[in-house]
Order: C-alpha cells, then sequence, then structure tokens
C-alpha cells in the first residue's frame, strides 16, 4: 500500500492527508489492514498502517488511530467480498460529483479503457458511478453506501459529492487498476465537457 499510495500522490489523487487504503488480512474473522488517520499519503511508511476489526476498532497497540473513514472500507468489503478498497481525492473526480449530483450518479460508455474494469469486454459498454452526498457520520454514511451498492450491484465504485472516489478489487492489484482506469475516465469525461462548453461559448 505504501508504494500505491506514493503514485497516487504523484500524479494528484491523494495529495496531503487525503485518501485512505485498506487491504483484507483475514476474510474470517475481519481483520483490515488501513491507513491511519492524518499521514501524510506521499511519505506513507509501513508503520503508519495499522490492523482494524470489523468494528473499525484498531487491533492491538497503536500510537495512531484508524482513518475516520474505516467503517466504510469494512462496510464495502462486506457488500462487495472485496480483498483491498482504494480512495483517493482527485480534481477530476470531485469535480465530476459536483456536476453530477443532482443526477444521482454519472454514466460513462464508449471509451475503449472501460475494458480493464473487472468483468468488462468491450468499449461498448455503460459503467454508471452512483454519486452520494458527503457526510461526517460515518455510520448513517455506511448504511447509505450499501443500499447504493446493493441498487447497483455491477458498478466498479461510487463518488462522495466534492470528496472524491471509492473503488476496490479482489486484492490490492485490482483495486489499483481500477483507481487507474476510474480516474483516466473521470478526467476525460470532465476535459471533454469543458470542451464542448468553451466551443458552445465561442459559436455565441
Amino acid at each position: 500500500m505504501t508504494a500505491a499510495a506514493a503514485e497516487f500522490h504523484s500524479r494528484g489523487w491523494m495529495l496531503g492527508t487525503s485518501g485512505n487504503l485498506s487491504a483484507v488480512i483475514s476474510p474470517n474473522p475481519l481483520r483490515l489492514a488501513i491507513t491511519a488517520s492524518g499521514v501524510d499519503k506521499g511519505a506513507l511508511k509501513p508503520e503508519q498502517i495499522i490492523s482494524i476489526d470489523e468494528q473499525a476498532r484498531a487491533i492491538g497497540f497503536s500510537m495512531r488511530k484508524p482513518s475516520d473513514e474505516s467503517p466504510l472500507h469494512v462496510r464495502i468489503v462486506k457488500e462487495r467480498q472485496a480483498g483491498a478498497v482504494f480512495h483517493t481525492h482527485s480534481v477530476w473526480s470531485t469535480m465530476l460529483s459536483d456536476l453530477h449530483s443532482s443526477d444521482g450518479g454519472v454514466p460513462i460508455d464508449g471509451f475503449e479503457m472501460l475494458k480493464g474494469l473487472e468483468g468488462v469486454k468491450t468499449h461498448d459498454h455503460r459503467e454508471w458511478i452512483p454519486i452520494l452526498e458527503n457526510s461526517q457520520n460515518m455510520t448513517v454514511l455506511a448504511g447509505q453506501i450499501a443500499e447504493k451498492l446493493r441498487e447497483n450491484p455491477t458498478t466498479h465504485g461510487f463518488l462522495l459529492r466534492r470528496h472524491g472516489l471509492y473503488t476496490w478489487g479482489k486484492d490490492a492489484k485490482q483495486a489499483k487498476r481500477h483507481v487507474e482506469i476510474l480516474e483516466f475516465l473521470f478526467e476525460t469525461v470532465v476535459r471533454l465537457r469543458l470542451i464542448e462548453t468553451n466551443s458552445l461559448g465561442g459559436a455565441q
């Protein structure tokens, strides 16, 4: 996870203390390794990754506390039987989540890069990315996320409005790939919208 955090930081997807990463250590009982709260993701150290149980409580002695969003990671793992959950804060996902918030989500279709998402075999695919309102109440937000994931069983990620992306995979490698694919698509969609808006403005 330290290597992924450093790479995401270098690409502007996990600046400062933003974002968090987790991976399943044990499915039964459920144990996750997750980045600690308030650590610089561009200089993440192994000792800044701590273990939590299915109540998102730290296991064993640690001078640090788990990410405040640990309950969301636990819920996603349970809902998707995921092996890893990655959360980024890019400019593009933040913009897109705000632009499409009133729609409840954003459709992305026709791009070759969609084939990088697990199970997608053709560019002729529509990926629906749900958008949820952000909240500081993690218990309530976790419940809303669970409901949204059940409503959209094939989605590979979701956005929190003005916050960022959550995606997952069977393991950390797949979760990293999903971050890369979805962040590429978000940037492409926003850039295309900006070009279209500027073109229309110029035509007037």
